[in-house]
Protein backbone atom coordinates (compact mmCIF):
# COMPACT_ATOMS: atom_id res chain seq x y z
CA UNK A 1 0.00 0.00 0.00
CA UNK A 2 1.27 3.53 -0.81
CA UNK A 3 2.20 5.88 2.04
CA UNK A 4 0.73 8.57 0.00
CA UNK A 5 -1.38 11.02 0.94
CA UNK A 6 -4.76 10.60 -0.28
CA UNK A 7 -6.15 13.76 -1.97
CA UNK A 8 -9.87 14.67 -3.21
CA UNK A 9 -10.23 17.39 -5.15
CA UNK A 10 -9.16 18.06 -8.99
CA UNK A 11 -5.43 17.43 -8.27
CA UNK A 12 -3.29 15.29 -6.60
CA UNK A 13 0.03 16.80 -7.00
CA UNK A 14 1.64 16.76 -3.19
CA UNK A 15 2.71 13.11 -2.46
CA UNK A 16 4.19 11.91 0.45
CA UNK A 17 8.00 11.84 0.64
CA UNK A 18 9.90 8.74 -0.10
CA UNK A 19 13.06 9.89 1.47
CA UNK A 20 14.38 8.36 4.86
CA UNK A 21 14.90 10.17 7.30
CA UNK A 22 18.48 9.61 7.19
CA UNK A 23 18.79 10.59 3.39
CA UNK A 24 18.62 7.24 2.19
CA UNK A 25 15.98 7.02 -0.72
CA UNK A 26 13.45 4.51 -0.42
CA UNK A 27 11.40 3.40 -3.40
CA UNK A 28 12.28 6.61 -4.60
CA UNK A 29 10.06 8.16 -7.56
CA UNK A 30 10.64 10.85 -10.03
CA UNK A 31 8.51 14.08 -9.02
CA UNK A 32 5.50 14.32 -10.94
CA UNK A 33 5.20 17.10 -13.38
CA UNK A 34 3.30 20.73 -11.79
CA UNK A 35 1.70 22.90 -13.90
CA UNK A 36 3.79 26.02 -13.29
CA UNK A 37 0.89 27.54 -11.70
CA UNK A 38 1.33 24.84 -9.19
CA UNK A 39 5.15 25.94 -7.84
CA UNK A 40 3.90 28.09 -5.62
CA UNK A 41 5.57 29.51 -1.95
CA UNK A 42 4.81 28.34 1.33
CA UNK A 43 4.15 31.65 1.99
CA UNK A 44 1.40 31.66 -1.17
CA UNK A 45 -1.27 30.78 1.74
CA UNK A 46 0.18 33.09 4.64
CA UNK A 47 -0.44 36.23 1.85
CA UNK A 48 -3.42 34.74 0.78
CA UNK A 49 -5.40 34.59 4.09
CA UNK A 50 -3.86 37.85 5.36
CA UNK A 51 -4.62 40.13 2.36
CA UNK A 52 -7.32 38.44 0.14
CA UNK A 53 -10.28 39.39 2.10
CA UNK A 54 -9.12 43.40 1.10
CA UNK A 55 -12.33 43.65 -0.59
CA UNK A 56 -12.17 41.44 -3.73
CA UNK A 57 -13.97 38.37 -1.65
CA UNK A 58 -16.80 40.84 -2.24
CA UNK A 59 -17.23 38.88 -5.83
CA UNK A 60 -18.93 36.34 -2.62
CA UNK A 61 -20.23 33.08 -5.05
CA UNK A 62 -17.24 33.25 -7.48
CA UNK A 63 -14.53 33.20 -4.64
CA UNK A 64 -16.42 30.46 -3.10
CA UNK A 65 -16.24 28.75 -6.34
CA UNK A 66 -12.53 28.99 -6.24
CA UNK A 67 -12.48 27.95 -3.19
CA UNK A 68 -14.00 24.99 -4.15
CA UNK A 69 -11.42 23.68 -6.57
CA UNK A 70 -8.40 23.60 -4.28
CA UNK A 71 -7.46 19.93 -3.93
CA UNK A 72 -8.06 18.62 -0.88
CA UNK A 73 -6.08 16.01 1.71
CA UNK A 74 -7.26 13.62 4.01
CA UNK A 75 -5.54 14.61 6.76
CA UNK A 76 -7.10 13.49 9.63
CA UNK A 77 -8.57 10.24 8.44
CA UNK A 78 -6.28 7.99 10.12
CA UNK A 79 -5.03 9.80 13.17
CA UNK A 80 -6.55 8.09 16.39
CA UNK A 81 -9.48 10.65 18.33
CA UNK A 82 -7.71 8.73 21.35
CA UNK A 83 -4.37 9.92 21.11
CA UNK A 84 -5.17 14.13 20.30
CA UNK A 85 -4.67 16.59 22.37
CA UNK A 86 -7.87 18.08 23.53
CA UNK A 87 -9.46 21.59 22.77
CA UNK A 88 -8.45 23.71 25.39
CA UNK A 89 -9.06 27.46 24.31
CA UNK A 90 -12.23 27.31 22.10
CA UNK A 91 -12.42 29.49 19.07
CA UNK A 92 -8.96 29.99 18.16
CA UNK A 93 -7.10 28.19 15.52
CA UNK A 94 -3.68 25.96 15.06
CA UNK A 95 -2.77 25.37 11.02
CA UNK A 96 -0.03 23.37 10.25
CA UNK A 97 1.93 24.31 7.39
CA UNK A 98 3.97 21.83 5.18
CA UNK A 99 6.48 23.31 2.68
CA UNK A 100 8.49 21.24 0.03
CA UNK A 101 11.04 22.58 -2.49
CA UNK A 102 10.41 19.98 -5.64
CA UNK A 103 13.00 22.30 -7.22
CA UNK A 104 15.89 22.27 -4.55
CA UNK A 105 18.73 20.23 -6.05
CA UNK A 106 19.32 18.45 -3.31
CA UNK A 107 15.81 16.78 -3.38
CA UNK A 108 16.25 14.04 -5.79
CA UNK A 109 13.39 11.67 -4.41
CA UNK A 110 10.17 13.94 -4.94
CA UNK A 111 8.22 15.98 -2.77
CA UNK A 112 9.23 16.00 0.89
CA UNK A 113 8.71 18.23 4.21
CA UNK A 114 11.20 20.45 4.54
CA UNK A 115 9.39 23.30 6.10
CA UNK A 116 7.15 22.77 8.98
CA UNK A 117 5.58 25.60 10.44
CA UNK A 118 2.69 25.80 12.87
CA UNK A 119 0.55 28.63 12.77
CA UNK A 120 -1.65 30.07 15.99
CA UNK A 121 -4.66 32.19 15.42
CA UNK A 122 -6.18 33.88 18.56
CA UNK A 123 -9.89 33.82 19.53
CA UNK A 124 -10.04 37.17 18.33
CA UNK A 125 -7.81 36.82 15.43
CA UNK A 126 -6.00 39.85 16.26
CA UNK A 127 -2.93 38.27 14.97
CA UNK A 128 -1.16 35.32 14.23
CA UNK A 129 2.03 33.75 14.97
CA UNK A 130 3.82 31.44 12.91
CA UNK A 131 5.80 29.04 15.07
CA UNK A 132 8.75 27.10 12.84
CA UNK A 133 9.91 23.42 14.06
CA UNK A 134 13.70 22.46 12.26
CA UNK A 135 13.44 19.74 9.87
CA UNK A 136 15.78 17.69 11.80
CA UNK A 137 14.11 17.70 15.26
CA UNK A 138 14.84 14.62 17.08
CA UNK A 139 11.40 13.47 17.74
CA UNK A 140 9.31 10.64 19.02
CA UNK A 141 7.45 9.47 16.10
CA UNK A 142 4.00 7.08 16.56
CA UNK A 143 3.70 4.24 14.34
CA UNK A 144 1.49 4.71 11.15
CA UNK A 145 -0.92 2.71 9.99
CA UNK A 146 0.97 0.73 7.72
CA UNK A 147 3.39 -0.55 10.92
CA UNK A 148 6.68 2.33 9.98
CA UNK A 149 7.49 4.57 12.74
CA UNK A 150 7.11 3.67 16.57
CA UNK A 151 10.20 5.08 17.38
CA UNK A 152 12.29 8.57 17.67
CA UNK A 153 13.56 9.84 14.61
CA UNK A 154 13.96 13.40 12.37
CA UNK A 155 10.10 15.03 12.60
CA UNK A 156 9.87 15.10 8.69
CA UNK A 157 10.51 11.21 8.81
CA UNK A 158 6.81 11.23 9.91
CA UNK A 159 5.88 12.54 6.22
CA UNK A 160 8.21 9.96 4.58
CA UNK A 161 6.40 7.26 6.48
CA UNK A 162 2.51 8.33 7.28
CA UNK A 163 1.92 10.82 5.11
CA UNK A 164 -0.06 13.84 6.34
CA UNK A 165 -1.90 12.31 9.26
CA UNK A 166 1.56 10.76 10.86
CA UNK A 167 3.16 14.31 10.65
CA UNK A 168 -0.42 15.25 12.26
CA UNK A 169 -0.16 12.77 15.05
CA UNK A 170 3.78 13.71 15.04
CA UNK A 171 3.25 17.11 15.48
CA UNK A 172 0.37 16.82 18.12
CA UNK A 173 2.52 14.66 20.22
CA UNK A 174 5.49 16.81 20.27
CA UNK A 175 3.23 20.28 20.92
CA UNK A 176 0.57 19.01 22.78
CA UNK A 177 -0.96 21.42 20.61
CA UNK A 178 -4.04 20.10 18.57
CA UNK A 179 -3.80 21.15 15.09
CA UNK A 180 -7.26 22.52 13.48
CA UNK A 181 -6.45 22.22 9.63
CA UNK A 182 -3.52 21.26 7.29
CA UNK A 183 -2.24 22.84 4.03
CA UNK A 184 0.64 21.58 2.08
CA UNK A 185 2.36 24.02 -1.18
CA UNK A 186 5.65 23.79 -2.71
CA UNK A 187 8.53 26.21 -1.53
CA UNK A 188 9.97 26.46 -4.37
CA UNK A 189 7.25 28.17 -6.25
CA UNK A 190 7.03 31.55 -4.50
CA UNK A 191 9.51 32.56 -7.12
CA UNK A 192 6.10 33.56 -9.21
CA UNK A 193 4.81 35.35 -6.47
CA UNK A 194 7.39 37.86 -6.31
CA UNK A 195 8.03 38.75 -9.94
CA UNK A 196 4.36 38.92 -9.75
CA UNK A 197 4.83 41.60 -7.17
CA UNK A 198 7.66 43.63 -8.43
CA UNK A 199 10.40 41.78 -6.32
CA UNK A 200 11.05 42.54 -2.53
CA UNK A 201 13.13 44.10 -0.31
CA UNK A 202 14.95 42.46 1.83
CA UNK A 203 18.18 43.15 4.53
CA UNK A 204 20.73 40.81 3.59
CA UNK A 205 22.64 40.39 7.09
CA UNK A 206 25.66 39.30 5.73
CA UNK A 207 27.74 38.36 2.37
CA UNK A 208 27.42 35.05 1.07
CA UNK A 209 27.26 32.66 -1.70
CA UNK A 210 24.85 30.39 -2.79
CA UNK A 211 25.80 27.11 -4.12
CA UNK A 212 22.16 25.86 -5.15
CA UNK A 213 21.13 28.93 -7.10
CA UNK A 214 18.66 28.76 -10.01
CA UNK A 215 21.50 30.51 -12.22
CA UNK A 216 22.67 28.65 -14.99
CA UNK A 217 26.58 28.01 -12.71
CA UNK A 218 24.73 27.10 -9.69
CA UNK A 219 26.27 30.39 -8.12
CA UNK A 220 24.96 33.44 -6.93
CA UNK A 221 26.47 36.64 -4.47
CA UNK A 222 24.96 38.26 -2.23
CA UNK A 223 26.11 41.49 -0.52
CA UNK A 224 25.60 42.55 2.80
CA UNK A 225 22.41 45.29 2.63
CA UNK A 226 19.13 46.32 1.61
CA UNK A 227 18.22 45.34 -1.91
CA UNK A 228 15.45 44.46 -4.37
CA UNK A 229 15.66 40.75 -4.98
CA UNK A 230 13.47 39.12 -7.51
CA UNK A 231 12.08 35.81 -7.55
CA UNK A 232 14.79 33.86 -8.38
CA UNK A 233 17.20 35.60 -6.15
CA UNK A 234 14.50 35.62 -3.33
CA UNK A 235 14.25 31.62 -3.68
CA UNK A 236 17.65 31.12 -3.32
CA UNK A 237 17.76 33.33 -0.45
CA UNK A 238 15.50 31.17 0.90
CA UNK A 239 16.80 28.16 -0.04
CA UNK A 240 20.49 28.44 1.32
CA UNK A 241 21.80 26.66 4.56
CA UNK A 242 25.34 25.60 3.66
CA UNK A 243 26.85 29.43 3.31
CA UNK A 244 26.14 29.30 7.67
CA UNK A 245 27.38 28.00 10.66
CA UNK A 246 23.52 27.49 11.91
CA UNK A 247 22.43 26.05 8.63
CA UNK A 248 18.73 25.10 8.52
CA UNK A 249 18.47 27.94 11.36
CA UNK A 250 19.75 30.38 9.47
CA UNK A 251 17.35 29.19 6.48
CA UNK A 252 14.13 29.11 8.58
CA UNK A 253 15.18 33.53 9.16
CA UNK A 254 15.46 33.93 5.96
CA UNK A 255 11.84 32.45 5.17
CA UNK A 256 10.76 34.21 8.17
CA UNK A 257 12.37 37.68 6.30
CA UNK A 258 11.12 36.87 3.20
CA UNK A 259 7.31 35.96 4.22
CA UNK A 260 7.14 39.77 5.68
CA UNK A 261 8.71 41.07 2.89
CA UNK A 262 6.43 39.59 0.76
CA UNK A 263 3.04 40.28 2.89
CA UNK A 264 4.48 44.00 3.04
CA UNK A 265 5.12 44.59 -0.79
CA UNK A 266 1.76 42.98 -1.76
CA UNK A 267 0.12 45.78 1.01
CA UNK A 268 1.68 48.60 -0.03
CA UNK A 269 2.55 47.87 -3.92
CA UNK A 270 -0.68 48.48 -5.13
CA UNK A 271 -2.02 44.96 -5.33
CA UNK A 272 -4.91 45.71 -2.90
CA UNK A 273 -6.38 48.85 -4.87
CA UNK A 274 -5.93 46.34 -8.32
CA UNK A 275 -8.93 44.66 -8.66
CA UNK A 276 -7.21 42.82 -11.55
CA UNK A 277 -4.05 41.92 -9.37
CA UNK A 278 -5.73 40.80 -6.49
CA UNK A 279 -7.91 38.99 -8.80
CA UNK A 280 -4.84 37.12 -10.73
CA UNK A 281 -3.70 36.57 -6.85
CA UNK A 282 -6.01 34.91 -5.59
CA UNK A 283 -6.99 32.51 -8.29
CA UNK A 284 -3.40 31.64 -8.83
CA UNK A 285 -3.27 31.00 -5.02
CA UNK A 286 -6.49 28.90 -5.33
CA UNK A 287 -4.92 26.37 -8.39
CA UNK A 288 -1.36 26.43 -5.97
CA UNK A 289 -2.19 24.76 -2.67
CA UNK A 290 -3.99 21.23 -1.15
CA UNK A 291 -5.68 21.47 2.71
CA UNK A 292 -7.51 19.28 4.34
CA UNK A 293 -11.50 18.54 3.62
CA UNK A 294 -12.76 21.09 6.12
CA UNK A 295 -10.28 24.13 5.22
CA UNK A 296 -12.33 27.10 4.20
CA UNK A 297 -9.21 29.91 2.94
CA UNK A 298 -12.27 32.24 1.76
CA UNK A 299 -14.15 32.14 4.97
CA UNK A 300 -10.39 32.48 6.61
CA UNK A 301 -8.93 35.24 4.84
CA UNK A 302 -12.58 37.10 5.63
CA UNK A 303 -11.73 36.36 9.52
CA UNK A 304 -8.19 38.01 8.67
CA UNK A 305 -8.74 40.72 6.04
CA UNK A 306 -7.32 43.14 8.95
CA UNK A 307 -4.07 41.93 9.51
CA UNK A 308 -0.99 43.11 7.79
CA UNK A 309 2.75 41.70 8.58
CA UNK A 310 2.94 43.97 11.48
CA UNK A 311 0.63 41.40 13.19
CA UNK A 312 2.43 38.73 12.57
CA UNK A 313 5.03 37.18 15.21
CA UNK A 314 8.18 34.64 13.81
CA UNK A 315 9.54 31.97 16.06
CA UNK A 316 11.64 28.86 16.04
CA UNK A 317 10.98 26.20 18.02
CA UNK A 318 13.51 26.22 20.89
CA UNK A 319 16.52 23.84 20.84
CA UNK A 320 19.37 22.95 22.47
CA UNK A 321 21.58 22.31 19.92
CA UNK A 322 22.70 20.24 16.94
CA UNK A 323 24.08 16.57 17.30
CA UNK A 324 24.40 13.19 16.33
CA UNK A 325 22.13 10.11 16.83
CA UNK A 326 24.13 7.12 14.93
CA UNK A 327 25.05 8.05 11.46
CA UNK A 328 22.29 11.21 11.69
CA UNK A 329 23.02 15.03 12.55
CA UNK A 330 19.89 16.13 14.34
CA UNK A 331 18.64 19.10 16.28
CA UNK A 332 17.85 18.68 20.15
CA UNK A 333 14.67 20.09 21.35
CA UNK A 334 15.14 22.02 24.67
CA UNK A 335 12.23 19.95 25.57
CA UNK A 336 11.16 22.92 28.72
CA UNK A 337 11.13 25.75 26.84
CA UNK A 338 9.23 24.37 24.00
CA UNK A 339 7.00 23.12 26.20
CA UNK A 340 6.28 26.18 27.85
CA UNK A 341 5.79 27.77 24.06
CA UNK A 342 3.76 25.05 22.94
CA UNK A 343 1.64 25.55 26.56
CA UNK A 344 1.19 29.38 25.43
CA UNK A 345 -0.41 28.49 22.12
CA UNK A 346 -2.67 25.71 23.63
CA UNK A 347 -4.07 27.70 25.97
CA UNK A 348 -4.23 30.92 23.34
CA UNK A 349 -2.37 32.90 25.73
CA UNK A 350 -0.62 35.08 23.21
CA UNK A 351 1.28 37.66 25.58
CA UNK A 352 3.05 34.33 26.95
CA UNK A 353 4.04 33.43 23.21
CA UNK A 354 5.32 36.92 22.41
CA UNK A 355 7.21 37.17 25.11
CA UNK A 356 8.91 33.92 23.96
CA UNK A 357 12.50 34.25 22.23
CA UNK A 358 11.69 35.34 18.84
Amino acid sequence: MSDRPQLAGPDARFPASEVEPDGVEENAEPAPRRRRGRRIALIMLLVAVLLAGGGLLAGGLYYRSVNNSIARVDAFNDVPEESRPQVVAKGAMNIMILGSDSRDPENTGGSRSDTIILAHLPKDRSSAQLISIPRDTWVPVPRSKEGRGGRDAKINAAYAWGGVPLMVQTVEKFTGVRIDHVTMVDFSGFKEIVDALGGIEIDVEQSFTSTHSLNPDGRREFVKGRQTMDGAAALDYARERYAFANGDFTRIKHQQQVIKAILDKAASGGTLSSPTKLNSFVKATATSVAVDKSMSLVDLAMELRHLRSGNLGFYTCPVKGTGRVGTESVVFADTAKAKGLFDAVRRDSVQEILSAEK
